[in-house]
């Protein structure tokens, strides 16, 4: 079984997701699909000017990941001036928060996105090992769980 993707913290998602080119002679058809991920890098360390070691602690990733995430952000961009694409901002594997949860029947422990915790919760969120719903905040983790931006503390999403 492969290991889970790592997510990646994101302080910024816009409200703007998608840039057509201006003025072209025949209607965009190609565009380049940038993920949440990807802009967030560029915005750290081309917008903020954070160097690459503060960029990949913000988003909570290796120096070696986030270079990956910056190089491929920066391609597609590169791509879509270049070749007149558009870009689309969607995807990817992000959260605003990474959430660590238990479940008090078999005792697994798992790091969970905030956002899907929050949504799945409505549905009666169960253990992906034993299915069961007695799944709850883990306090065990240093930082303490969702690092304060949890429902325990009545915050919403950020």
């Amino acid at each position: 079984m492969p290991r889970p993707r790592k997510w990646r913290k994101v302080e910024f998602i816009p409200d703007i997701r998608e840039f057509m080119p201006f003025g072209a002679a025949n209607p965009v058809t190609e565009t380049n699909v940038l993920k949440i991920e990807e802009l967030e890098a560029v915005r750290l360390k081309d917008v903020e000017e954070l160097d690459q070691e503060q960029c990949a602690k913000k988003m909570e990733v290796s120096r070696q990941t986030f270079q990956r995430i910056l190089n491929s952000g920066r391609k597609k961009m590169a791509d879509s001036l270049v070749s007149g694409k558009g870009i689309r901002i969607e995807g990817g594997n992000f959260t605003r928060n990474v959430c660590s949860v238990r479940c008090l029947d078999c005792g697994s422990n798992w790091d969970e996105s905030y956002e899907n915790y929050q949504e799945l919760i409505k549905d009666e969120y169960k253990c992906p090992n034993c299915g069961s719903i007695r799944v709850v905040c883990s306090s065990d983790r240093g930082g303490g769980f969702c690092r304060g931006n949890c429902r325990r503390f009545g915050r919403g999403r950020t």
